[in-house]
């Protein structure tokens, strides 16, 4: 077991606390969200799903999770409106269904790359598929 750092300078106080080891995966995908057009940071779900209302089927972004026990979410614009998805992160890597990787960047072009073939199906979209 190893005792968890405190938060290295940088990375928002809102992150639970992490083994030092993931804190090097935080700090590195973060830096490479902040640089994307499609993180939007704290922003709440309402706020996302208005944003994403007027937006064409398919458009999305990612946001600060406001769910304690999650760091980010993505929020798709879909067919009967906005969706959000939580993405977890454990023993160092960002979760979302069967996909995961140490970046979120890149776990996000895995899913838009695998839906392409194979829909995903979330209880939180009502059984409509994420393509």
């Amino acid at each position: 077991s190893v005792l968890p750092s405190p938060a290295p300078p940088g990375l928002p106080d809102r992150f639970r606390m992490f083994r030092s080891c993931e804190w090097e995966v935080l700090e590195r995908s973060l830096n490479i969200l902040q640089a994307s057009d499609f993180y939007w940071g704290p922003l709440s779900v309402g706020e996302a799903h208005a944003k994403l209302q007027r937006e064409p089927v398919g458009t999305y972004l990612v946001r600060d999770s406001s769910q304690g026990n999650c760091l980010f979410s993505l929020s798709v614009r879909m067919p009967t409106g906005p969706v959000s998805l939580r993405i977890s992160f454990q023993e160092g890597y960002f979760r979302l269904k069967n996909w995961f990787s140490d970046c979120v960047v890149q776990l996000l072009e895995l899913v838009v790359a695998g839906t392409r073939n194979n829909p995903l199906h979330f209880d939180e979209m009502g059984g409509t598929p994420l393509v």
